[in-house]
């Protein structure tokens, strides 16, 4: 399955359950490949910040169900998962 096929049922399903028409969210969200650790990095903290761009905690360690709450518990305490370092070293 291509990414613009997962798009597309995406944007249907969507479209369907708000009532409207054409793409996806008015073509607001985009789909694109992460080709090394760098933009895998940035990535994340483009995620990990925007609950605080949208006025919606103070800090990461206060955005609710968010992934980066979660690494920061696990890091205080010693118990960060390994899947989160499976991406450095192998960028393929």
């Amino acid at each position: 399955m291509t990414l613009r096929m997962l798009n597309e049922s995406i944007a249907f399903q969507a479209n369907r359950e708000d009532g409207c028409t054409g793409r996806f969210r008015e073509g607001r969200f985009k789909s694109q490949i992460l080709l090394d650790e760098g933009a895998l990095a940035t990535c994340k903290i483009y995620m990990d910040l925007n609950p605080i761009r949208a006025k919606m905690a103070e800090t990461p360690k206060d955005s609710d169900h968010t992934s980066i709450q979660q690494r920061i518990s696990e890091a205080q305490v010693g118990k960060q998962k390994e899947e989160f370092f499976l991406f450095i070293g192998n960028p393929q």
